[in-house]
This record gives C-alpha cells, sequence and structure tokens, in this order.
C-alpha cells in the first residue's frame, strides 16, 4: 500500500515538474521578449509581404507605415515573390492544390505560377497562369516579374531554367536552361538540383540569378550564357543558400544570405575578380537574423530584410540602427517597401576594414533542427530558442515516467 501510494506521489511530482519547466521557460521568455513592432511615421509607403506559411497559410498582405493590415489575400499554400506593377495590381508567384487540371501528372495535384491581384476596392485576386508540377517543394515558382516588353521573366525550379513568357501567343519566347553550364541529373524534375530561386532583369538582356543549391549568384547574358559567377568555388563561408539578391550596380550586390543567417554585402575586387564581404549584418536590435530571404537597399541608403524565422520586416541605417520593424504574419518569404520595391540601390562605400554588425549565433546539434524544423510546421514566436526545444524534450520525459508511474500504481491497486 505504501509502495502503491509513493508510486503515485512521485508519478504526479514529476507531472508538475514538468509543467512548470516548460511554464516557466516559456512564460519568462515571453515577458523578457523585446518588442519587433517598431514604428515610424513614412507617409506615402506601404510595405507588401509574400508570406510562405507553415501549412495552407500563403497570403499576400499589404501593410500600412504604422503597421495595419491595408489588405490581404490568402487561398494558396505558398506565396513567394511579390511586386507592384505599374496599372496598380500585385504580381505574386504562388503554389497551391489539390487541382484536377494536371497535364501529365495524375491529379489531384499542385500547381505553381503567378497571380495578378488588385488591391482596388477590395483586394481580390483578377488573373492567373500556372501549370502543373510533380511535387510542389521542389518545383514552386519562387520569382518571376514583368518585363518592359510586357512579357513575364520566370525563374523555373522545375526544370532548372529561366525563360520569358509571352501570354498572348501563350509561348516561351527565350529559355536559359541551367544544363547549358551545370552538369544535369537524367531528370531535373525528380530531384531538388538546382533550387534556381530568383531572377532579376539588371540590364537589357542581362540577369542576375541566383542558384540556391551551389551557393552561386551567376549572371545571364542573351545570346551569350554565363559572363559572371559569385562564389565560384561554391564557399558556403561566403554564400550558404541564399535568396533575393539585389543587384547594386557593377561590381556590388546585396544578399540575404540564409543559411548563414546573415545579410552580406558582396564587392568584386577588380585586382583579383574574387568577390568579397563589404558589410555584414548578423544581428538587429539585440535579435539574430534567422534565414533572412529577402534584402534590398533603399533609395535612402537604408537596407530593407525580411528576417523570415522571426516574422519580422526590418529597416536598418548602415551603422544598423533600426528604422522600423513590422511584425508579419508566420514565415514572411519577400517583402518590398513601395514605391520603391527593389529598384537599384547604391552600394556602401566602405574602405579598409568592413562593418559587421553583431556575432554569427552558434546552433546546437539536434535541438537547432528540431527547431526549424517546428517552425516550417507550425507558427512558433521568434523569441522560441533551442533552450525551449530541450526543456519541452525534458518535460516529455518527466511525464511519461510520471504516466508509467501512475499507471503502475493503479494497476497495483487493482
Amino acid at each position: 500500500m505504501q509502495l502503491r501510494r509513493d508510486w503515485s506521489r512521485l508519478g504526479i511530482l514529476l507531472l508538475i515538474i514538468g509543467i512548470l519547466l516548460v511554464g516557466l521557460t516559456f512564460g519568462v521568455s515571453w515577458a523578457l521578449a523585446p518588442n519587433t513592432n517598431k514604428l515610424t511615421s513614412q507617409t506615402n509607403t506601404t510595405v507588401l509581404v509574400g508570406v510562405q506559411g507553415p501549412g495552407p497559410n500563403g497570403n499576400v498582405t499589404a501593410l500600412n507605415s504604422n503597421g495595419s493590415v491595408r489588405w490581404s489575400v490568402g487561398s494558396a499554400i505558398s506565396y513567394q515573390g511579390v511586386s507592384y506593377l505599374e496599372n496598380g495590381t500585385v504580381l505574386a508567384t504562388f503554389a497551391d492544390g489539390p487541382y484536377q487540371r494536371c497535364g501529365s501528372f495524375e491529379p489531384p495535384c499542385k500547381r505553381t505560377g503567378v497571380r495578378f491581384i488588385d488591391p482596388q476596392p477590395k483586394a481580390r485576386i483578377v488573373g492567373q497562369w500556372s501549370y502543373p508540377v510533380r511535387t510542389r517543394e521542389d518545383s514552386e515558382v519562387h520569382d518571376a516579374e514583368m518585363l518592359p516588353s510586357g512579357e513575364l521573366l520566370v525563374a523555373d525550379m522545375e526544370y532548372e531554367s529561366i525563360y520569358t513568357y509571352n501570354f498572348s501567343s501563350k509561348r516561351k519566347t527565350w529559355v536559359w536552361n541551367a544544363s547549358q553550364y551545370y552538369d544535369a541529373p537524367a531528370d531535373p524534375t525528380r530531384s531538388d538540383w538546382l533550387h534556381i530561386n530568383d531572377v532579376d532583369r539588371i540590364a537589357p538582356g542581362r540577369f542576375l540569378v541566383s542558384v540556391r543549391n551551389t551557393n552561386q549568384l551567376i549572371i545571364i547574358e542573351r545570346g551569350r550564357g554565363v559572363v559572371e559567377v559569385v562564389n565560384k568555388n561554391r564557399d558556403p563561408t561566403l554564400l550558404n543558400k541564399q535568396h533575393n539578391p539585389h543587384w547594386l550596380g557593377d561590381g556590388a550586390v546585396l544578399v540575404a544570405d540564409s543559411e548563414n543567417h546573415r545579410v552580406v554585402e558582396l564587392h568584386k575586387n577588380e585586382s583579383t575578380g574574387q568577390w568579397e564581404e563589404a558589410w555584414v549584418v548578423y544581428a538587429i536590435d539585440g535579435i539574430h537574423l534567422d534565414w533572412p530571404r529577402d534584402a534590398d537597399r533603399l533609395p535612402n541608403g537604408n537596407t530593407f530584410i525580411t528576417d523570415s524565422r522571426n516574422n519580422r520586416v526590418v529597416e536598418i541605417t548602415q551603422n544598423g540602427s533600426v528604422v522600423t520593424s513590422y511584425d508579419v504574419p508566420d514565415l514572411p518569404y519577400e517583402a518590398d517597401r513601395v514605391p520603391y520595391g527593389e529598384s537599384f540601390g547604391q552600394p556602401y562605400g566602405l574602405e579598409g576594414e568592413y562593418d559587421v554588425l553583431g556575432e554569427p549565433n552558434s546552433e546546437i546539434p539536434i535541438l537547432s533542427s528540431l527547431l526549424t524544423g517546428a517552425r516550417h510546421v507550425v507558427p512558433v514566436p521568434f523569441w522560441v530558442s533551442e533552450l525551449h526545444v530541450l526543456m519541452v524534450l525534458v518535460a516529455v520525459i518527466l511525464w511519461i515516467v510520471g504516466g508509467l508511474l501512475l499507471t503502475k500504481a493503479w494497476w497495483s491497486s487493482r
């Protein structure tokens, strides 16, 4: 009888300790978390955000300068690239499903492409161009833009290509296949081969392309192919699975260096031909960047950063001072400050030692991976860290042991 009571007490104690560990860890962190919503008055500007979202929560959201939501459109698994067009509509790349029109694939399938959103008078989708893909994760269109010709420029992850598409003829008018430069697998649609995730027109017939899986940026010219490679030796300390490079002019590019959890400005050393770090940001306002996926240089010289896993969009000065910071929906992919968009910014004229803002954030094996995985499945506040993951794991063990002791005490009483 006494042993049964001891088991029951110990079991209950372990359950309570587990609850207290989780409650105190999360409660204290929530109470002490810094404010990521810091607003200043910037008239006549809007923040346009493409949200990838965990699960089926993709949306395109426009924020007023005070951080309030001006309008929002969902209806997709994910949105990535977003941009305002001259006619006032918004171009957004997306992936969604299930669809029954699947081409050569068995329905139901996913489709990817672009949507046109008219914000007035009430935001709604007014047009869509899409095609079926074998797998959304390996093949969705991350970036597209309208060219002065009226054609659509597309970064294609399905076949790993860059092409222009004419809406009137419904045909591709120019294609650059990555197999012209990289060794290709037999069927690129069956693997995440290169993950080409961005293309920008930087001059007539000249395009900046992000090849994520090789840690490289390349410049392609129509009729010539690849004419420049940033990070030729694929050094992961220079670039590591980057997103959304912003061309700053000949010899300078700003990059969201995602897996290095930083934003970096690279300059080309004319003496060596190598691209080198000229300005680096690891942390803003005491918060380490976590998988940033967009960085734009604004006309006023500030830098506009989409800090994806911290669910914020933040504008900083060259010395790292925060101008404005917005809380945004989970896992934002790209953000533009309208009306500037990705207009060419100016590189920072740095001489001698370059600026490094903040320190790299060290990752903890297993715990960091678990936290990263959780962020892609459910909404997780930015202040949740590896410590919280550890406390949850410890609490789960305590609950399991406590539950077993209570079960043992119950059975022994029968």
